[in-house]
């Protein structure tokens, strides 16, 4: 999670240091770099975070309903450590919020952690000095600290979008986005809610909501494609069977993109419709994401496959809604697994509720906001509270929040004019020494992201060795192999059905915002060249002695 900001000014340097290391972020990524750099390593390290505690985006992300999306317990989590994943007590399948959070307040204290985090704290600017070949950090709370290296694990969802509808600032009732939800109990009770917003904690919150509140009116901007995550408590013969065979499992997980089991290698052509359809209600009836991608191979690829699931999902929405036109409403009309899969405990069901109806802003689009209601072309919907469900400016956003200054006082706003280029998702050129976790270009999203984070972080740690294993005072990609990688992703991303739908993947969701596949959609072959690059020397990097 990040813990940035941009055009803040410090309230007077208190506190000067230097270091080895700063990290930014204490979230999954943030705390195991500390822990890595730190413990493994032997290196002095501070890190900051904006937030009152650890967590990132599990310390925002408080609102009714937020869960993990699969793969879930026990395997979003931390994996390098057997000890640690013997001593943690997982309970359902499909992880709470409270209970990531819980985990990595455990991670934090059973590591010690906290005594080289500095919460609270907001990071004004961050400058490289090519003279020194460091990094110095100037806060809001007064601190200036340098450090050869600037390890930025700032949260590929932290940035809360906010839409700039008409008079959205007019509203008087409460408003608060899921993203940045209060750490105070919200009462429903007896309120007209309003939600704008059907992505993933949407149809994680609107259930819940609707428990409660009096009525919830649903803004909807994209139908979705959500499907059952059949949440249960998970067992102790499961967890001490996940146990047992934990460097199995993990080593599966490093072998197929983050996912711990063994997936269907056969091929549509293989079954007959009849069969498939069979298929396809199996693994409905299984739930999570398996219906994506254990079904056969090339949903994501293959658009007569691709349309045959999707109408097997239309198909489930119209089963479930008693309402006629409310179920068109809901009809998503794009590639299925193209925008983020989204479980939900109850989604379409909420639907049936006579408390609850639903606005589709294709159709009836917002015209302006007023103290206390929405207007749409076609009505006037009176609320009491507005819940925005409406996003993030994900993956390059945390980083254009830092907005860092590498070379000759280039800002990552500059840099990052046009195009999100790295190498290798970790790498920037013109920001010498300093690195990302799940970064533009990188798997972050679309691998489970604890266990990228290790994997990415350890190769940072040897890169770090490396260069003090050699008496080299800085390392930094080169263009060539920049623009090499940037290719690289279109031509992985262009094989698929990904590009064809505007998503936040795409940086649709952001007005003005380059339209650009933001991640590595092959995570196992991802770190496969991250190994390969070590090995040939850092091939596509350049590096300076020390001054």
């Amino acid at each position: 999670m990040a813990s940035t900001t941009r055009g803040a000014q410090p309230r007077g340097v208190r506190d000067e240091s230097e270091c080895d290391a700063i990290v930014i972020g204490a979230g999954f990524g943030g705390l195991y770099a500390l822990h890595h750099l730190r413990d493994k390593m032997g290196l002095s390290v501070r890190a900051f975070d904006g937030a009152g505690g650890v967590g990132g985006t599990w310390w925002y992300n408080r609102y009714p309903g937020a869960r993990v999306d699969a793969p879930s317990s026990p395997f979003y989590a931390y994996t390098f450590s057997k000890e640690l994943v013997n001593e943690w007590e997982w309970t359902e399948t499909q992880t709470s919020q409270a209970a990531v959070l819980a985990y990595l307040e455990h991670f934090a204290d059973r590591f010690d952690l906290r005594r080289d985090i500095q919460f609270d704290t907001w990071i004004s600017d961050a400058r490289y000095d090519e003279n020194t070949q460091r990094w110095t950090i100037e806060t809001d709370t007064g601190d200036r600290v340098t450090a050869q290296f600037l390890i930025c694990a700032v949260g590929a969802l932290f940035v809360a979008h906010k839409p700039d509808y008409p008079g959205i600032n007019d509203f008087a009732g409460e408003c608060h986005h899921t993203g940045r939800w209060p750490h105070v109990p919200v009462s429903f009770s007896g309120k007209r809610v309003g939600v704008i917003g059907t992505g993933s904690s949407g149809i994680q919150s609107i259930p819940e909501i609707a428990k409660e509140a009096e009525h919830v009116t649903v803004f909807q901007r994209t139908p979705q494609y959500a499907l059952p995550a059949r949440n249960r408590p998970i067992t102790t013969d499961e967890l001490s069977q996940y146990r047992e065979n934990w460097d199995s499992l993990r080593a599966t997980m490093c072998a197929r993109g983050g996912w711990p089991f063994k997936t269907s290698r056969r091929r549509a052509s293989e079954d007959s419709p009849a069969q498939r359809r069979a298929r396809y209600e199996e693994l409905w009836e299984q739930g999570g994401i398996h219906l994506a991608i254990n079904s056969y191979i090339g949903v994501l690829v293959d658009k007569d496959l691709n349309h045959e699931v999707s109408e097997f999902v239309r198909d489930k929405i119209r089963e479930t809604i008693r309402n006629p036109e409310t179920a068109r409403k809901l009809m998503p009309d794009y590639y299925f697994g193209t925008k983020r899969l989204i479980l939900d405990n109850g989604y379409f069901e909420t639907y049936n509720r006579e408390n609850v109806a639903l606005i589709d802003l294709r159709e009836d689009p917002i015209e302006a906001f007023t103290p206390s209601s929405v207007r749409t072309r076609e009505g006037e919907h009176k609320i009491d509270l507005l819940v925005l469900a409406t996003g993030f400016d994900a993956v390059s956003g945390s980083m254009l929040k830092l907005n860092p200054k590498g070379r000759g006082g280039m800002s990552l706003v500059e840099k990052w004019d046009e195009r999100f280029d790295t190498y290798l998702g970790t790498t920037i050129v013109g920001f010498p020494n300093l690195f990302m976790i799940h970064g533009p270009g990188s798997p972050g999203v679309f691998f489970t992201m604890p266990l990228g984070a290790e994997r990415q972080m350890e190769w940072i740690g040897n890169c770090i060795r490396h260069l003090h294993e050699n008496g080299l005072g800085a390392i930094e990609s080169t263009p060539e192999a920049e623009t090499l990688w940037d290719k690289e992703i279109k031509q992985i991303a262009d094989h698929t059905l990904y590009p064809h739908t505007d998503s936040w993947y795409m940086g649709a969701n952001i007005p003005g915002k380059p339209r650009q596949f933001v991640g590595h959609l092959r995570g196992s072959q991802y770190f496969e060249r991250l190994a390969e690059v070590a090995e040939a020397g850092y091939e596509g990097f350049a590096f300076e002695e020390v001054r």
